[in-house]
C-alpha cells in the first residue's frame, strides 16, 4: 500500500468526507487527493484511518461522454465479477491484486447521485506501478500484450445478454468517415486548403480501411468483449515489471479483436509522440510489435480463428488510419472535441498518425510474418 501520510483537514477534505459515507467502506475518512492524469472523470484518491482498511479511488463520471451512467457500471460490475471469479480459480492468481473492485453505495447500487446531479463511482485502491504513455522494451510490449490477450480470453465465456455499448460506434471507421465527409463539405473554418494532402490520403484509403466491419458483417469474424482503449497507461504494472491489472474499464463492450489488437500497436509502438513535430522520428517499432504480438497471442492459444489472425496486422494500420481521421475531422471542425494547446496541433497528430500508418505500409509482410510465425509457434 501507499504509505499514508495524512496532514490536517483541508477544502477538499470536507467535500468528501459526505462522499465517504455514501459507500460502503472499510475504516474512516482521513483525506483526500486529486490523483492521476487522465481527461474524462475527475479522480481522487482516498486516504482511510487504520492500519487494515484499504484506500480507495473515487471518480466523478464525466456524464457528457458517457450519458447513461447505469448501463455503463452494469458492464463493469459483471466483467469485473466474472473476471475475479475466473482469476480466483487460477493457481497463485490473487483476484484483489488482478482486478478492479467496486464498492457498492450505501443503496446497494454501484453508483451514487449527488444533490447537484453529479454521479461518483468508488473502486478499491490498488497500489501497482502504473506506467507512462511510451513503451520501453520488447519485454513491457510482451506483458501488455499477455494480459490484454487473457482479458479477451477469460471473458469469452461472459454469460447473459452482450454488454451494452457505452459509446456508440466507437471503433467504426465507417461512421468516422461518414463525420469527416460532413465536416469536409461545410468546411466551417475554410482549413481544407490546409490539410489538403492529408484529405487525399484518408480518401484514398477509405474503402480499404473497411475491412474489419465487412468480415463482421459476413459473420467471418465474431464480436467478441474487447477492451476498446487498450493504450498502455491503462495496464498496472507490479514492482517485478509484470502486468497485472487493467483499469478503466469504461469502454468495454462487444467489439472485434483487433480492436484491442490494433489500438495497442497504434499507441505503443510508434517511436514518437502523437504530436512529435518532425515526421523523420515518426515509425514503428518492430521490436516493439512482436514483442506484444507474442504476448498478445501467447494468452489466446486456439481462440482466434485463421481469418481474425490474418488481420491482426492489418488492424494496426485501421487504428493509425481511423485515429489520424478523427484528428483531422477534429482539426476542420475547429477543434472541437480533442484538447489542444497550439494552433494546428490536430493537424499535426493527423500527419504523425499518417506517417505512421505509411511506415506501417512498407513494413506490411515483416508484420503479417511475425503475426503468422508467433500464431504457428503458439498452436503446435
Amino acid at each position: 500500500m501507499l504509505e499514508k501520510k495524512i496532514s490536517g483537514p483541508s477544502s477538499i477534505d470536507g467535500e468528501f468526507a459526505g462522499l465517504f459515507s455514501k459507500f460502503a467502506l472499510e475504516g474512516t475518512f482521513a483525506a483526500a487527493q486529486p490523483y492521476g492524469s487522465g481527461h474524462i472523470h475527475e479522480t481522487y484518491l482516498l486516504h482511510t484511518r487504520g492500519h487494515a482498511s484499504p484506500d480507495y479511488i473515487l471518480q466523478r463520471i464525466n456524464t457528457n461522454v458517457f450519458t447513461d451512467v447505469p448501463r455503463l457500471m452494469e458492464n463493469i460490475v459483471r466483467v469485473t465479477g466474472h473476471l475475479r471469479r475466473k482469476i480466483a480459480a487460477i493457481p497463485g492468481a490473487d483476484p484483489d491484486r488482478e482486478v478492479l473492485r467496486v464498492v457498492p453505495s450505501s443503496d446497494n447500487r454501484y453508483f451514487h447521485q449527488d444533490g447537484d446531479g453529479n454521479y461518483w463511482r468508488c473502486y478499491v485502491f490498488i497500489d501497482h506501478q502504473r506506467p507512462g504513455d511510451r513503451v520501453e522494451s520488447p519485454g513491457q510490449a510482451f506483458e501488455a500484450g499477455k494480459l490484454f490477450g487473457r482479458f479477451i480470453n477469460l471473458l469469452s465465456d461472459l454469460p447473459g445478454p452482450p454488454l451494452h455499448e457505452t459509446i456508440p460506434a466507437f471503433h467504426n471507421v465507417e461512421h468516422h468517415l461518414d463525420q469527416f465527409k460532413e465536416v469536409l463539405q461545410a468546411d466551417p473554418l475554410l482549413r481544407r486548403n490546409e490539410a489538403a494532402k492529408e484529405i487525399i490520403f484518408v480518401q484514398e484509403r477509405a474503402e480499404e480501411m473497411k475491412r474489419i466491419l465487412v468480415l463482421g458483417r459476413e459473420g467471418r469474424i465474431p464480436l467478441r468483449v474487447t477492451h476498446n482503449d487498450t493504450k498502455f497507461n491503462n495496464i498496472l504494472f507490479d514492482g517485478k515489471g509484470r502486468a497485472r491489472c487493467l483499469v478503466d474499464l469504461d469502454t468495454v463492450m462487444p467489439g472485434y479483436v483487433h480492436y484491442d489488437f490494433g489500438d495497442a500497436i497504434r499507441s505503443g509502438c510508434n517511436r514518437a509522440r502523437e504530436d512529435e513535430p518532425d515526421l523523420e522520428r515518426v515509425g514503428m517499432d518492430i521490436h516493439l510489435f512482436a514483442g506484444y504480438a507474442r504476448g498478445f497471442l501467447e494468452s489466446l492459444p486456439g481462440c482466434l480463428s485463421t481469418v481474425e489472425i490474418s488481420h491482426l496486422a492489418f488492424s494496426a494500420k485501421l487504428f493509425a488510419y481511423m485515429v489520424g481521421l478523427r484528428f483531422l475531422s477534429d482539426y476542420l471542425v475547429g477543434d472541437l472535441y480533442f484538447k489542444t494547446v497550439r494552433s494546428g496541433h490536430n493537424l499535426q497528430r493527423a500527419r504523425v498518425h499518417f506517417q505512421l500508418l505509411l511506415d506501417m505500409e512498407r513494413r506490411g509482410a515483416e508484420m503479417e510474418d511475425i503475426v503468422s510465425g508467433l500464431a504457428l509457434e503458439t498452436t503446435s
